[in-house]
């Protein structure tokens, strides 16, 4: 039923060589070496201090087009403000803050209604401001919330609750 396959031909013998099984155990013996070493100091501690929102701020207005301001919106503009301070970014201590944002929460569903990214406004102050009709807020809601977070390199955060300050 089966057959057998025939036999392969031999394979001449290798010349003894001296110090072939020594290359070949220290090639063996390099490639099983870890690639890389770390050494460690008891001496370092990376500390990081987490950034501290020092003043918050939220509301929204209405900016209407008139004489005195040509170029006003007619709409309402809402606004989030912070001061983020960082121990960890010298003398401004504002360099270690990598983002800061606001989102807006129905106070009373606390369902998340909008979020906005603040930028950096010199020194330690973030701000952003957004025409009303970019955005699913209504000036005259007053059941808003705003929480205002900070996070920087090490993703450490602070976060603080504000309440919108709506004027006509």
């Amino acid at each position: 039923m089966f057959t057998s396959l025939p036999a392969l031909p031999a394979l001449p013998a290798l010349p003894a060589l001296p110090g072939v099984p020594v290359l070949l155990a220290a090639v063996l013996g390099i490639w099983a070496l870890p690639g890389c070493v770390v050494y460690t100091s008891p001496h370092h501690k990376a500390a990081n201090s987490a950034p501290s929102i020092t003043y918050a701020d939220a509301g929204c207005y209405w900016d209407a087009a008139s004489g005195n301001n040509p170029d006003g919106y007619n709409d309402y503009v809402w606004w989030f403000e912070a001061d983020v301070y960082d121990d960890d970014s010298g003398d401004d201590g504002g360099d270690d803050v990598m983002m800061v944002y606001a989102d807006v929460y129905d106070e009373y569903t606390g369902e998340w209604v909008d979020g906005f990214d603040l930028l950096p406004d010199g020194g330690v102050t973030w701000f952003s401001a957004w025409v009303g009709s970019s955005t699913y807020l209504d000036c005259s809601w007053p059941g808003y919330v705003v929480d205002i977070t900070a996070i920087d390199y090490a993703d450490d955060m602070d976060i603080v609750s504000v309440y919108p300050t709506q004027l006509p």
